[in-house]
């Protein structure tokens, strides 16, 4: 066995990194042959805590926490590989929760060569009690809410722009050059862009599973989803190559709800607009009432459309807002 290097950005997570820590240990992949390392973004709450007493009731995994001042995903990420001591690397994140088999399914794929990146799909769970919360992990693993993003909700293995976390080779993180630190979202996949512009491949395995706890409101995942945006047209201009047409239709449909808003004085601007939203509402409500047949929770009815519309609109106003904003920083 290959000793394997789990590391795990985090923050604030006291209340989720119990269980991810326990599900590491309860892994088929021999303990011995593992090594867990934490990048703390300096936590204010009882993280610390919680992780020294894990590791005195699990002395037979170890585990090491080190320090990461800049606060960030990429510098933890970082941090963490130049302090790990695997030949393989396999990314984890403080919100997650790894099926047993996750780390023994990483490792397999990478040493059969499936692809230079390997990872699995999400189960999206609600993070929090309450029709909202569960509508949002539904609106999260939905085609219309994130798009091509096939490992919230793909079923058949095959390569992929990216993948969420992935396990590597290390020498692979150090040819490619690690995570951009000046990027604060989209990282994973503009770490994963790099490898496919040196002609990796990124293999996606649904049988590689892991739980992924939605954000638990609608002002959570506006915020979330609006750093999405603001931070992707970041990437794009790096790497326009790697633009999708999809990524085109929210910031063109803020836009154009905006302009139509403006010039409503205008009767062609006003029933455009009128026509612009009855469609989208149109199509979120159909969508939310199969969810709800599917899933037989009727609240989906309205919770889809709320949740799907929230995504769509924060993720066009923070793309829109990046364009205007230049090398500002977010607000």
């Amino acid at each position: 066995m290959k000793l394997v290097s789990i590391i795990v950005p985090c923050y604030n997570e006291e209340a989720r990194i119990g269980s991810l820590l326990e599900a590491i240990a309860g892994q088929t992949y021999p303990s011995e042959d593992m090594e867990v390392v934490l990048a703390d973004g300096m936590s204010t709450d009882r993280t610390r805590e919680v992780v020294e007493a894990f590791s005195l009731t699990h002395p037979g995994l170890p585990l090491r926490v080190i320090p990461n001042p800049k606060r960030s995903i990429p510098s933890a990420v970082n941090a963490a590989v130049a302090a790990a001591q695997g030949r393989i690397i396999v990314r984890l994140d403080g919100h997650s929760q790894p099926y047993p088999d996750y780390v023994a399914r990483c490792v397999a794929g990478v040493e059969s060569g499936a692809g230079e990146n390997v990872g699995g799909a999400w189960e999206i769970r609600p993070g929090a009690d309450g029709w909202i919360a569960a509508s949002i992990a539904a609106a999260a693993a939905h085609p219309l809410g994130v798009g091509d993003a096939l490992y919230r909700h793909a079923t058949r293995a095959g390569y992929v722009d990216t993948v969420p976390f992935g396990a590597f080779r290390r020498d692979l993180f150090e040819q490619v050059g690690g995570f951009d630190e000046t990027l604060l979202t989209n990282e994973d996949y503009e770490f994963n862009a790099r490898i496919r512009q040196g002609g990796g491949r990124i293999w996606l395995d649904p049988q590689i599973r892991s739980v992924y706890h939605a954000r638990e409101s609608l002002v959570a995942l506006a915020r979330q989803y609006w750093r999405y945006g603001f931070w992707k047209y970041r990437m794009l201009r790096r790497f326009p190559a790697t633009v999708r047409w999809r990524q085109a239709l929210p910031p063109l449909f803020v836009l154009a709800l905006l302009l139509g808003m403006i010039f409503a004085w205008l009767p062609v601007a006003r029933w455009l607009l009128v026509f612009s939203v009855v469609a989208y509402a149109s199509i979120l409500l159909f969508a939310g009432f199969l969810g709800a047949l599917k899933r037989r929770q009727a609240f989906l009815i309205a919770g889809l459309p709320l949740a799907i519309a929230c995504m769509h609109l924060s993720w066009g106003s923070g793309f829109l807002w990046s364009m205007i904003a230049g090398n500002r920083p977010p607000a």
